[in-house]
């Protein structure tokens, strides 16, 4: 029976993940009620605030289900690079990238970065913060990786290299959904403009 129970209870969670997504990028996330997404989930007000204390909290998790699994799909970039750092770099950002509007749109993105920024200290705030230091994370783990195949320089700082890499490709993220016409084909344009010399410096002789 436990292991029924836990299986109703994800059901009914994805539920309201799903009818999140799908509201808030048809019609808005300021626009949409609690009442709509238990409505559109098939469960009760009660019970959607049994998962969320608030709406806020429920954009903030269909942004940990976007990263879940951007992680898992890194995950195996990482494993098994392809060969090149500019390559291997290149293959996990645009990863991140091109999954980024699976189910958040830029609206989305705007209010969630918004959350974080205005109250840090909250659940949301360090849940988003947590998401990012795992994004970093990958970045070091890959660049470590790129190391041991001798494709970055070993007497580089690994830790040191990931964070600039990733902190550069979220910049980039928050331009590209601050401007609504910028298109995922731009944002790719450009980092990898932004990535090739980085990571030809990377693969370079340590100096004398």
């Amino acid at each position: 029976m436990a292991g029924l129970r836990e299986r109703q209870k994800a059901d009914r969670e994805r539920r309201i993940l799903k009818a999140a997504v799908t509201r808030f990028r048809a019609e808005g996330y300021r626009s949409v009620r609690i009442e709509d997404l238990a409505e559109m989930a098939e469960v009760s007000v009660g019970t959607v605030y049994n998962y969320y204390q608030t709406k806020g909290d429920i954009l903030i998790a269909t942004v940990a289900m976007e990263v879940e699994e951007v992680l898992e799909a890194g995950a195996a970039i990482v494993a098994d690079p392809p060969p090149g750092a500019d390559a291997a770099l290149l293959a996990l950002i645009f990863q991140y990238y091109d999954h980024s509007l699976e189910y958040l749109s830029k609206e989305m993105w705007r209010t969630a970065m918004a959350l974080s920024i205005e109250a840090p200290g909250t659940p949301n705030g360090r849940r988003y913060s947590d998401l990012d230091a795992r994004l970093a994370q990958q970045v070091t783990d890959l660049v470590r990786a790129l190391q041991a195949r001798g494709e970055v320089r070993g007497d580089l700082d690994a830790r040191a290299l990931g964070e600039v890499i990733f902190n550069n490709l979220n910049q980039m993220f928050i331009e590209f959904v601050k401007d609504d016409a910028m298109t995922l084909d731009s944002l790719r344009t450009r980092v990898a403009a932004q990535t090739r010399p980085l990571a030809r410096l990377l693969a370079g002789a340590p100096p004398a």
